[in-house]
């Protein structure tokens, strides 16, 4: 896995990437610990607040940042939406109000939205050996425990000497550092479209192609799942363990350091369990399994109570597990979905798809803890992964073909990609052909 880090220009943007996630996940504990302080027992309902509006940021943003930024260079743009992430989290320690979190979490993810996908659109452009982007994948996976695991660790050293305000500091160094390590990689160009095509139908592309895609349109279901657990274990720690077992600030970075070292675990084994098992099988069944363990909490929660901490701590890392099994293949599936210039379209599509999947069970997880109590909103969501998890089977085949017939109906009539092809028209097959040294290549016939 680690042989991807010998290219010196994806291990100085995988290196930003795992600065800007620690400073990221310093951001997430502070937030929470804020959020108590301002709301007390209603935490629950301000982060969910919190993260909805960074789902909206993301929702509604991403398309357009996609189409507007095709035109700018990558590395102008992912410089400046660091630099923007930097200076919102420097106001941050001085905010006093609940609305103030959410005018600045909005400007933040408003530049997370920009960032996000051009920065993995643009991995692929570098590593285009498949087994090296399945490891890279893997990587950024692990990168994103980060955020659940190190980070909360290294908060919670820091909350035994500083105050939690304090860690804003670090979420302003870890962007800084993100940009620095940006200017200093060379950032492939965006592949230029083979056509001009309007501003409207820019903005829409990755979606169309996202959700004409089976393989893509059980992904999103499968979104629904990840969304689901994670969005109560996101939320809700903090409420459960400084109001359930009445536990300190550390106690805190505690329970979602055990989720994000589940999560990492399963990043690491996957790379190998993917050489002899299909995406499919892995993301379905974790999702599946996902979904019962969440459930089964909330089931034990109404007969029993809560469990003993240690209990408590391994149902969040074995939700981890699962939760990571899902997302870690997906940029796999969106990598054989499109050609290389439509690349940057469909990653911003499934960003924005599976944030409207957060855009729902954040708040849902926030205020039917807050209004219905925690094992109330617990089984909503376990029974809501369930649905995604059963929607996978119906919307994925199980026999996923890479050669798909299909028609291009928006293209005019001299189109080069027609001209090509004059005996099919506008209806013909792709196909993405795995060769012997697993490079992927969209061939037509």
């Amino acid at each position: 896995m680690l042989s991807v880090l010998k290219n010196r220009h994806y291990f100085r943007l995988f290196s930003a990437q795992v600065i800007a996630l620690a400073g990221t996940g310093l951001l997430t504990v502070a937030l929470a610990l804020l959020a108590y302080d301002l709301a007390g027992d209603r935490a629950g309902a301000v982060l969910g607040t919190v993260f909805a509006i960074k789902m909206i940021a993301y929702v509604g943003l991403a398309p357009l940042a996609d189409a507007i930024a095709g035109r700018w260079p990558r590395k102008v743009l992912l410089i400046g939406a660091d630099l923007v992430r930097g200076t919102v989290a420097l106001m941050l320690p001085f905010i006093t109000e609940v609305w103030q979190i959410y005018v600045l979490i909005f400007v933040l993810q408003a530049a997370s939205a920009a960032f996000t996908p051009a920065f993995q659109a643009t991995i692929p452009d570098i590593l285009t050996d498949e087994r090296d982007y399945t490891n890279a994948l893997s990587l950024s996976r692990l990168a994103y425990d980060l955020e659940n695991l190190l980070s909360p660790a290294l908060a919670g050293l820091l909350l035994t000497l500083i105050s939690y305000h304090w860690l804003f500091g670090g979420t302003v160094a870890g962007f800084s550092g993100s940009a620095f390590l940006v200017w200093m990689a060379a950032v492939p160009p965006r592949k230029a479209e083979r056509t001009a095509r309007p501003f409207f139908e820019r903005v829409t592309r990755g979606v169309r192609i996202y959700l004409a895609t089976p393989r893509l349109r059980g992904l999103l279901t499968l979104n629904v799942a990840a969304a689901s657990a994670g969005a109560f274990v996101l939320v809700n720690t903090v409420v459960i363990v400084r109001g359930v077992y009445e536990a300190g600030e550390t106690a805190v970075a505690v329970a979602l350091a055990a989720f994000g070292a589940g999560s990492m675990l399963s990043a690491i084994l996957l790379p190998r369990l993917l050489e002899t098992v299909s995406d499919r099988i892995v993301m379905v069944r974790s999702g599946f399994l996902l979904a019962l363990l969440t459930l089964g909490h909330a089931v034990y929660l109404v007969g029993n109570g809560w469990p003993a901490w240690a209990g408590f701590v391994a149902a969040w890392a074995l939700s981890g597990v699962f939760y990571s099994a899902i997302l870690t293949p997906s940029g796999r599936l969106l990598r054989i979905s499109a050609h290389p210039e439509d690349r940057p379209s469909v990653f911003a599509a499934q960003f924005t798809l599976s944030h409207a999947c957060w855009l729902v069970t954040y708040p849902l997880a926030g205020w039917a803890g807050a209004e219905f109590g925690l094992p109330a909103a617990m089984l909503v969501l376990g029974l809501l992964a369930i649905a995604g998890c059963i929607a996978a089977l119906s919307v994925w085949p199980a026999e996923d073909p890479l050669v798909l017939d299909h028609e291009h109906s928006d293209l005019p009539a001299n189109h080069p990609h027609l001209r090509q092809h004059p005996g099919h028209g506008r209806r013909h097959r792709h196909a993405f052909v795995i060769d012997d040294e697993h490079r992927v290549w969209p061939t037509h016939g």
